[in-house]
């Protein structure tokens, strides 16, 4: 059995590593630069990037993620671990004396933070999303559609060589249209071992997300 631990810092940490029980993997909470040494895998949740960038420097955790991540350890970013992921950020947040938010990186990327709205303007849409055909209810069948939804989420704006587009919510698909405007969004990526989401696969009990996680872990992906 795979050992996948999630970053335990902020965020919706126990939807998380319920999500991935369920699935099929030993779940563990990461604080420690020792636990992240002892684990397959990591998952990075969704929260607030600002806070979980400011505690893993609190907590001597920046350095040792970006070790792990550059040695090719398999990583899964949802909403703002998409963020803390990706190599760049088009409108970081910046500290009181102007120091602009940092992030892990590994995804040759830029996201936008926020993209979709503010809290009021959350929403749900199912998506086609590649990648899960091995989860098919008839093999080689297409798969389901995956319902996500999405707080406050970021979208992606480049994608780098090497990095493959998952999923993209089209303008008709968001509830406020005029955000896209007109422009197909990208909110999933995989880039080898590491994989993104803009939204939330383990608060509306979607678990192929993470089974796809876990098949990258065991390298069956």
């Amino acid at each position: 059995m795979v050992k996948i631990g999630v970053l335990a810092l902020q965020g919706d940490v126990r939807e998380h590593l319920a999500a991935l029980a369920h699935s099929g993997a030993e779940a563990v909470p990461v604080r420690r630069e020792a636990e992240l040494a002892a684990v397959d895998g990591l998952v990075i949740p969704g929260g607030e990037s600002t806070t979980i960038d400011k505690l893993t420097r609190i907590f001597d955790l920046a350095e040792p993620l970006k070790a792990r991540i550059s040695a090719g350890l398999p990583v899964y970013g949802s909403c703002a671990g998409m963020i803390m992921l990706a190599n760049e950020i088009a409108d970081p947040a910046t500290d009181r004396q102007g120091n602009p938010q940092q992030t892990l990186g590994g995804l040759d990327i830029t996201v936008r933070r926020n993209a979709f709205g503010r809290q009021r303007e959350s929403f749900e849409t199912d998506l086609a999303f590649r990648g899960l055909e091995f989860s098919a209810a008839v093999p080689g069948a297409e798969p389901e559609p995956v319902h996500a939804v999405f707080i406050r989420a970021p979208w992606v704006e480049r994608v780098g060589d090497g990095v493959e587009v998952l999923a993209q919510v089209q303008p008709e698909e968001a509830s406020h249209t005029e955000t896209l405007h007109g422009t197909a969004r990208i909110v999933a990526v995989r880039s080898r071992n590491l994989l993104a989401t803009s939204f939330h696969p383990e608060v509306t009990g979607e678990r192929r997300i993470h089974e796809l996680f876990i098949r990258i872990v065991r390298g069956e992906a």
